[in-house]
């Protein structure tokens, strides 16, 4: 087999989900692990991958240089599988710029002002599901923050979450098993959503015109199309605020409604949050986060490379990728971590991570050059609806656990059920 990787390590006999459906991709790949150990190549007809498992393995893939194996360029590739082409095309505006300290206490007042009205929608008593709850919630959020889109109860709101969850980038992740539908249809149904989306941000995009100047992050992103003929101009605003509404809601939501479904089932430690013990907040959001995660960590090999593990350093040819998987390393790279215990957590490290062969082997926001840029607010924003739900209303959980979405690769895991509660105002 010619994969270009030498030494070639065991070339193992399974697929990635988006080149033949598979019903669980993170078990099949652990039984991959188990049958060809920490180091392995998973062929495929658009690129070979080798995965690394083992200490040296995951700490070489993070060492990495981005110019030579790109983890922006392997995002891109994933996420072109479901949002067309045309919407990354002359972008000014990216996510990883808007998280500077004051941008993310504009955010959070913009939040503590979407969750006010979520809890007028909940109303004083009822059931909801917590992952449909958050995913509503950060929909409210981030329009608010990067589309002007005072948080409310209108028409227009559901109109916009609609299109929105119509074109979500990270089903290519979420369900990858639809990815050859979706390329099959020539994305009609993706680029419908995004025209819906820009027609209802254009009316967004006029009336900031004629309204006195302010100065929050749409003004910037509108400000950075100044001087373009329309519909250029307006197309582009558009198109910027669609990516950075998509690129905020991949994660962000689903993490929050794990926090949540972990505190609701975990009746000890929502005692001692509500008691209002110190840290313990962002412990529950770094330990529900690190269970959560389902991500495949990608890189697209773009300059010829070596990668290395306990055994042997792997030279990579252009054009195929190197990658890691999160959930089958953050809970068994030492004893004790499968199970919930944000006590395991000092600050936003393991009280313990010294006794990991790799500390890049347990990841909730990234390490080094690739943690998450917006990490402090994911962090902030996931404690503030956990707090704010948590004191305003009493809940019952009527889910035993939190179980990801089987069909999942990447990102934080969907739910698998509903996870629903029973709430009433305290």
């Amino acid at each position: 087999m010619e994969t270009g990787i030498t030494p070639l390590p065991p070339v193992a006999d399974v697929a990635l989900p988006w080149d033949r459906t598979l019903d669980d991709p993170v078990a099949t790949l652990a039984d991959a692990r188990r049958r060809f150990g920490d180091t392995f190549v998973v062929d495929g007809p658009r690129h070979p991958t080798l995965f690394l498992f083992s200490p040296a393995g995951v700490r070489s893939f993070y060492a990495l240089p981005e110019a030579e194996a790109s983890k922006g360029v392997a995002d891109w590739m994933m996420l072109t599988r479901k949002l067309p082409d045309e919407l990354f095309s002359g972008r000014r505006t990216f996510p990883a710029e808007l998280f500077g300290r004051e941008d993310v206490a504009a955010y959070l007042a913009q939040l503590r002002a979407a969750i006010s009205v979520a809890f007028d929608e909940l109303g004083d008593a009822g059931e909801v599901d917590l992952f449909a709850f958050t995913r509503r919630l950060g929909h409210r959020m981030g329009l608010a923050c990067w589309a002007g889109e005072v948080p409310s109860r209108a028409a227009r709101f559901d109109a916009l979450v609609a299109a929105f969850d119509a074109l979500d980038g990270s089903d290519a992740f979420v369900h990858p098993e639809e990815m050859a539908r979706v390329a099959a249809a020539g994305k009609r149904e993706e680029r419908a959503a995004l025209a819906v989306v820009e027609d209802l941000l254009v009316e967004s995009i006029r009336a900031r015109d004629a309204a006195p100047p302010q100065d929050d992050l749409f003004a910037r992103i509108v400000g950075r199309w100044d001087g373009e003929p329309e519909p250029d101009r307006s197309v582009g605003i558009a198109r910027d605020v669609v990516l950075v509404h998509l690129g905020s809601m991949s994660n962000l939501f689903a993490a929050t409604g794990w926090m949540l479904a972990q505190l609701a089932t975990h009746p000890d430690v929502l005692a001692r949050v509500r008691a209002g013990e110190d840290g313990l907040l962002e412990r529950c959001a770094l330990e529900s986060t690190r269970l959560g995660q389902r991500s495949i960590m990608l890189r697209a090999v773009l300059a010829p490379t070596t990668v290395r593990d306990e055994h042997a350093a792997y030279s990579v040819p252009v054009g195929a990728q190197i990658a890691t998987l999160l959930p089958l390393t953050n809970t068994t790279a030492m004893p004790g971590l499968a199970g919930y215990d944000p006590d395991r957590w000092v600050r936003r490290r393991l009280r313990d991570d010294a006794l990991l062969p790799a500390r890049e082997l347990v990841t909730t926001f990234g390490h080094g050059a690739h943690t998450c840029p917006a990490q402090p607010f994911s962090l902030a924003a996931m404690c503030l609806s956990a707090e704010s739900l948590f004191t305003a209303y009493d809940v019952s959980a009527r889910f035993t656990d939190v179980q990801p979405l089987p069909v999942q690769i990447g990102g934080v895991a969907r739910a698998a059920a509903p996870c629903v509660v029973e709430y009433r105002r305290r």
